[in-house]
């Protein structure tokens, strides 16, 4: 059963557990569990996807109940009048806030995009950060004798593939648990050390205006058993 976070007559938001694919792709023929086929049988009426996240992640994701309603959710995203804020525990203390301004080359994978053109200009790609709170932990990861870690607000202002685990990359303060982007060594000790495995990023909120009732609409996704266990542990 997947956590219901909002459902009225239009729309219906889960918190999407880490490790889930939204929805079934050739790419991953060995999968048997998607959020969108779960969703419809669960709530026994057709989902339509409005945005994505990527497979490790967790937080809220939001469908739509009919096309034109998820037409009219997609124009907002395209309009960028929605917002979305995560949750990040990355690697080494950043502290304050701060702008990452990077673009990003597209991601091509090399089945599903093998005819695309891959010369193409990098894309504007935007994040705010904010430092929530920082911890140091008396084991080693790497060559440092402490392992140093920040929990961060993340706040994109585009939307590119994996942007947010590739700015942080950027900036040499990796998502802890990144297996594609992130530190090795420091993955490993946090494993050994605090027992917990998994990608520390979490799409904590979404805020954008009802499609119909043109309210303002907040939905949060609260964090699953790792992340407490991982907050606990660092004393946060």
């Amino acid at each position: 059963m997947l956590e219901i976070l909002y459902q009225d007559e239009y729309l219906v938001a889960v918190n999407k557990p880490a490790g889930m694919l939204v929805h079934r792709s050739w790419l991953d023929r060995h999968e048997t569990q998607f959020v969108m086929q779960t969703l419809r049988d669960q709530i026994g009426r057709h989902v339509f996807p409005i945005h994505r996240l990527d497979r490790p992640t967790s937080g809220v994701l939001l469908f739509a109940l009919s096309g034109e309603t998820a037409n009219l959710m997609c124009r907002q995203f395209e309009q960028k009048i929605v917002q979305k804020i995560y949750l990040a525990v990355v690697r080494g203390h950043l502290q304050g806030a701060g702008r990452i301004d990077y673009p990003l080359k597209i991601q091509l994978d090399k089945i599903a995009d093998k005819f695309a053109q891959e010369d193409k200009a990098p894309q504007e790609a935007i994040t705010d950060y904010t430092c929530l709170n920082i911890a140091e932990m008396p084991y080693a990861a790497g060559r440092y004798a402490t392992a140093r870690y920040s929990l961060l607000r993340l706040i994109p202002q585009t939307g590119r593939k994996h942007q947010l685990r590739r700015h942080c990359k950027h900036i040499f303060h990796p998502i802890l648990g990144d297996t594609q982007y992130g530190d090795l060594q420091q993955n490993r000790a946090l494993t050994q050390n605090v027992d917990v495995k998994r990608l520390f990023l979490h799409a904590e909120t979404l805020r954008f205006v009802h499609p119909i009732s043109q309210r303002e609409i907040n939905i949060f996704a609260p964090l699953d058993e790792q992340w407490q266990k991982l907050i606990s542990k660092f004393g946060w």
